[in-house]
């Protein structure tokens, strides 16, 4: 059975409705090599990652599956129908399918609840036999033991570059519960980790020094991450990883980070409002604390970003002007500034949907960018767009990154200066830099 997993692009507005494609990529694909891992013997498979390949909607495949986010699932359905016009059966999976199953099944033949350790191998058997069913689901969680090491083979690594990031999960799950977050609901309600052996032999499986783990948070378990962190050591890795501020006031355990070849750390900031971290169920985070906790990060030579929320009720206009600041007077190497956008499945979502504050429902998460889906309660929508797109856009300016930025002599610097030359490339068209906007 020839079977091709596609991994979908997305449009770039809904107004142009342009693909997003480049010619290259900063992480080795996960997902497609993964699923070929679990996929039964017996296939012929081809990996598409969209964004890199275009699709041959007349290739000869006698199954088609497809992993699909929100944000690339307009056009994920729009791939399923083209092939499904041919007498293709498609399946469908991934966190969208998740929360839009109904949604999914009528572009799809076959749909995907649940950890694909336990469905995608039997789907595929059951669409070799001409006997899929609509609905696969499981409420069975993996223990996450000897999984399959993903089939890199099966990609082309031309387009990631001479010195490749692979990306390895090394956990599911969040030990948290933020009023905003989907992940736990089609990760699990469990914090779960794989076994420090396991890790470190996908790590030796990539052949790779530059490791990005896609975990929901790295340590969600201390005492299981500073084992991995001590069995990095030997390996002379680079690597990367999220996890939550609080975890950065523990010396001990920072300082093995750094030597077991810590490049660079995403956080989950989210505000620097107190009273906003309250309304969020954010309580691990201090807002008191964070100065502290970045002149640790400074001291070690660790390259980091901050996550920022902006649109809670607890915010007046003014945090936009006092969020820049403080980047400014704490040298703050990157940070990433989003829109509150409701998922379906979460607290917010069910409670701002109760207090009819949520717009245009059908597109929340469709689209990429800094759009608002909700209304605010200090200002309107078009004000947080527009400050937020000002906020980035002054953060990443030139006068800003000679100011926040050390000189490029070290890993760690160099990565936060290629984040934030990204991070200018992504900037809208037609936007200004506007240096005194703040």
């Amino acid at each position: 059975m020839r079977l091709q997993i596609i991994q979908p692009t997305h449009y770039q507005s809904p107004s142009n409705r342009l693909l997003h494609k480049t010619k290259k990529r900063s992480v080795v694909n996960l997902t497609l090599p993964y699923l070929a891992a679990l996929a039964p013997k017996g296939f012929e498979i081809t990996l598409i990652d969209e964004q890199l390949t275009d699709i041959d909607f007349n290739a000869p495949v006698d199954i088609v599956a497809i992993t699909a986010w929100t944000m690339n699932s307009i056009h994920a359905y729009e791939i399923a129908d083209r092939f499904r016009l041919r007498g293709v059966p498609v399946l469908m999976g991934g966190p969208h399918v998740s929360f839009h199953f109904e949604e999914a099944a009528d572009h799809a033949d076959a749909v995907c609840l649940g950890e694909g350790e336990f469905l995608w191998p039997q789907m595929l058997e059951d669409a070799a036999g001409g006997r899929l069913k609509k609905f696969y689901r499981t409420d069975e969680l993996h223990n996450l033991k000897q999984l399959r090491m993903p089939r890199y083979e099966l990609l082309d690594l031309k387009p990631y570059g001479f010195f490749k990031t692979f990306s390895v999960q090394s956990s599911r799950g969040c030990p948290f519960r933020c009023e905003f977050c989907s992940e736990r609901l089609y990760l699990g309600e469990s914090y779960r980790y794989r076994p420090t052996e396991d890790v470190i032999e996908e790590i030796k499986h990539t052949g790779a020094k530059n490791i990005l783990f896609a975990d929901s948070n790295f340590a969600g378990n201390i005492p299981h991450a500073m084992e991995l962190m001590e069995a990095f050591i030997p390996l002379h890795i680079r690597w990367s990883a999220l996890w939550s501020v609080h975890h950065c006031k523990n010396d001990a355990f920072m300082d093995l980070a750094k030597k077991s070849g810590l490049l660079h750390l995403n956080i989950g900031m989210e505000s620097i409002d107190s009273k906003t971290l309250i309304s969020m169920n954010k309580k691990a985070n201090k807002a008191s604390e964070y100065q502290q906790i970045m002149e640790g990060l400074r001291r070690r030579g660790i390259s980091y970003s901050l996550n920022f929320i902006f649109g809670w009720d607890t915010e007046t206009e003014d945090v936009f002007s006092s969020t820049f600041e403080f980047l400014k007077k704490n040298k703050v190497p990157a940070a990433y500034f989003n829109i509150l956008t409701p998922d379906k499945g979460t607290p917010l979502y069910d409670r701002m949907l109760k207090e009819n504050r949520l717009t245009h429902i059908d597109d929340l998460g469709r689209w990429p960018g800094d759009k608002c889906f909700i209304k605010p309660k200090n200002y309107s929508p078009a004000i947080l767009e527009e400050r937020v797109r000002q906020l980035h856009n002054a953060f990443y300016s030139y006068p800003s990154m000679f100011s926040r930025l050390p000189l490029p002599v070290t890993m760690g610097n160099i990565a936060s200066w290629v984040i934030n030359f990204s991070q200018r490339d992504v900037m809208r068209e037609g936007s200004k830099e506007n240096f005194d906007s703040f």
